[in-house]
């Protein structure tokens, strides 16, 4: 294991973020990652579907204390794009910088994609983690043509405009929610072709995560918004009923973006997990 003094990149500001990263070869591409120094087990936190480590910036003050390690997915944020964008090869893409920064069973933890990742990662390499935390996650999104999401983001044309009303739907969340922070997730967004927003999103949509879910054995925590216009109840209560012995938690008033809208609850939540691990 790493020692939890290595690199520390604690108190950074959200203009400040993109400067903290470090970059990691995993064998086949390079990904970006910020890491905070702190005590373990190491918390590896994966973002979602056109987000960045910046996802987690609101999250890690409220786990102060803590080693965490957040990459930018492949494609995302400062990582290189690599060849293909299914959740399995995100999921390897995880399991490389597992090994190459000798991080001891990692507590991994996932929003929305990266909740499908971690999955996927959990079932594919169960000796590499020590246990996973699913926010705002699903199994199957099977999303229909007609939903907002597709229609969104087949409307998208490059150059993307961090400024485009589609981020009003994409990025909805309380009012609380720091603007700085919401212009630094649409600006890295918008640096994303378009093209690259649709192949993603088409792979998302065909993915069933249902039997890898069933062979999980780790310990996990789900963590759902009572207000998820994406994810909403029938999805986490399949999470639930899937993934053997885990526990479902709703974070009242908060939508797609529990650790945006009340990190405060979402980092205590999980904190009681942590204290098992």
């Amino acid at each position: 294991m790493r020692p939890p003094d290595v690199l520390p990149v604690a108190g950074l500001e959200q203009d400040a973020w993109a400067g903290g990263k470090q970059w990691v070869n995993t064998g086949d591409l390079d990904i970006a990652y910020v890491e905070i120094a702190g005590a373990g087990p190491p918390l590896l936190l994966i973002h979602g579907f056109t987000d960045s480590s910046r996802s987690f910036s609101l999250l890690a003050p409220h786990l102060a204390g803590r080693w965490l390690i957040m990459p930018d997915l492949r494609g995302h944020g400062a990582s290189q794009v690599g060849d293909g964008c299914r959740v399995a090869d995100f999921a390897e893409d995880i399991a490389g910088l597992i090994r190459v920064l000798k991080l001891d069973r990692p507590v991994v933890v996932g929003h929305s994609l990266g909740g499908m990742v971690a999955i996927a990662l959990a079932a594919r390499q169960p000796d590499l983690i020590g246990g996973l935390v699913l926010l705002a996650s699903a199994l199957k999104p099977g999303f229909t043509p007609d939903h907002p999401l597709p229609v969104g983001v087949q409307a998208l044309r490059d150059p993307i405009s961090p400024a485009d009303p589609f981020y009003a739907w994409w990025h909805a969340c309380q009012p609380s929610v720091p603007r700085q922070f919401l212009s630094g997730l649409a600006k890295e967004a918008s640096a994303m072709p378009a093209a690259r927003w649709r192949a993603i999103l088409e792979e998302v949509r065909i993915t069933d995560l249902t039997a890898a879910a069933r062979a999980v054995r780790a310990r996990t925590l789900i963590i759902a918004g009572a207000c998820d216009p994406l994810f909403g109840e029938m999805h986490q209560q399949s999470l639930a009923e899937t993934l053997t012995g885990s526990h479902l938690v709703w974070a009242q008033n908060c939508g797609h973006n529990p650790h945006w809208e009340d990190p405060a609850f979402v980092a205590s939540v999980m904190m009681g997990l942590l204290t098992g691990c």
